[in-house]
């Protein structure tokens, strides 16, 4: 019997376990986030069904691991430039500039920051092998810091960071208006919409904590630029929130930033041609998954952004 198949009967000491969390016991050489992907896909099932990765296990089952040798839409390496910040055996920090997708999926086969990876380093086993390295996303259109993992046990550990809220997030964001108070806190639980599947809202049928601070950095009296710092980092969070309360991105078609309002004529034409949200990660703050060491790490607004301020400061002078 091969890796690729093998067959285990529950014994009474192994009752009520996760099914995932059994399978990461006897299968050390694999991480748990990829045994659940295997359950997930249903190369991994119980009593020859199907089940979820929670499944509880009862005496007598019998767990059947048979993976085909030729795994489906796993991600490829493709030769795409990365800039990357700083590398070492565990992890790499990445300046993510808009427009490359994290990882692939919804139709995404090739283009994303996992397919770069690993034509940069080659096989990369750190969690989920549909997203290897991916420990948190940023939005295809936003740019900057962005933190991936290069192997299970940083992957393990720093997603549990990210998990307890011990990794601090920093964002720059160019809205429209002037948020009041000039500082304050926008704690608003968000979901998927119920009336479009790629639009999170605040009315969402069901919806999970999400929390943003804010502070204006400078006020243009038409537009703010924004330093924020998410506690969660919720899909589309600061972006919902913002507009939500009336200051959408400046950019964002998806969230109302893309209407024009009230700009002096000579920057219309700059704010049209703005083709992404006025968003980047600016700064990430963590502790090494390996020595505990406290890193920070910045990223400069790209080019496109800061030309943008450059019209925008110009214009008012």
């Amino acid at each position: 019997m091969s890796d690729r198949t093998r067959v285990w009967i529950i014994e009474p000491g192994d009752t009520g376990k996760r099914l995932d969390q059994f399978l990461a016991g006897c299968i050390q050489s694999e991480s748990r986030s990829q045994i659940q992907n295997w359950i997930r896909k249903g190369y991994i099932r119980v009593n020859g069904e199907r089940v979820k990765t929670g499944f509880l296990t009862r005496i007598s089952d019998r767990i059947d691991l048979t993976i085909p040798e030729s795994l489906p839409d796993q991600p490829f390496p493709e030769e795409i430039p990365l800039d990357v910040l700083y590398e070492d055996s565990d992890l790499a920090i990445i300046n993510k500039p808009a427009g490359l997708v994290c990882h692939t999926g919804a139709g995404i086969r090739s283009g994303t920051l996992v397919n770069a990876l690993l034509f940069r380093m080659g096989s990369l086993q750190a969690g989920d092998p549909g997203r290897p390295g991916i420990v948190h996303r940023l939005d295809k259109l936003t740019s900057g810091v962005m933190l991936v993992a290069k192997n299970n046990f940083a992957h393990r550990q720093l997603s549990q960071q990210f998990k307890n809220r011990q990794v601090k997030k920093e964002y720059a964001a160019l809205v429209y208006g002037t948020p009041r108070p000039p500082s304050g806190v926008i704690s608003m639980p968000i979901g998927r919409d119920a009336k479009s599947r790629i639009k999170m809202s605040v009315r969402a049928h069901r919806t999970r904590t999400a929390i943003t601070h804010y502070i204006v950095e400078e006020s243009f009296g038409f537009l703010s630029l924004l330093r924020i710092r998410i506690e969660t980092g919720r899909t589309h969070q600061i972006r919902v929130h913002l507009a939500q309360k009336g200051y959408p991105i400046v950019g964002d078609a998806l969230y109302g930033g893309d209407r024009i309002r009230n700009l002096p004529a000579k920057l219309l034409d700059a704010a049209k041609e703005l083709k992404r949200p006025f968003l980047h990660s600016a700064r990430l703050e963590f502790h090494h998954p390996r020595s505990g060491e406290l890193l920070s790490f910045r990223a400069p607004l790209p080019l496109e952004l800061n030309r943008f301020l450059a019209i925008i400061k110009g214009g008012i002078g």
